[in-house]
């Protein structure tokens, strides 16, 4: 029976990105995770992609972690900007929108 496990091609088994959620606090593999980005120009954002230039914060796909998060300001001080009521809103449609 093959593993499912991904291997280098040394056969050593790949490394797994792992993050933490901000709202759960629980650690995930990275892909299990939704970004928000804080762009250099300062505008804050889902990146869909994983890949988009700016500090980044991971968040479940969950609008009950993205809830907790933004009650306990916790994306503020991860994204090092004040993250409005706005701002949140469109977060959270954003994340309807790629469920």
């Amino acid at each position: 029976m093959p593993s499912t496990q991904k291997t280098t091609s040394e056969g050593l088994p790949k490394k797994i990105p792992m993050r933490q959620c901000l709202g759960c606090r629980v650690m995930k593999p990275k892909k299990e995770l939704l970004r928000v980005v804080r762009s250099p120009e300062g505008a804050v954002s889902v990146d869909l992609r994983g890949r988009a230039n700016g500090r980044g914060a991971y968040v479940c796909r969950d609008a009950e972690c993205l809830k907790r998060a933004a009650k306990s300001r916790a994306l503020t001080r991860a994204l090092g900007t004040p993250v409005t009521e706005e701002i949140l809103s469109e977060l959270k449609t954003q994340m309807e929108a790629a469920e």
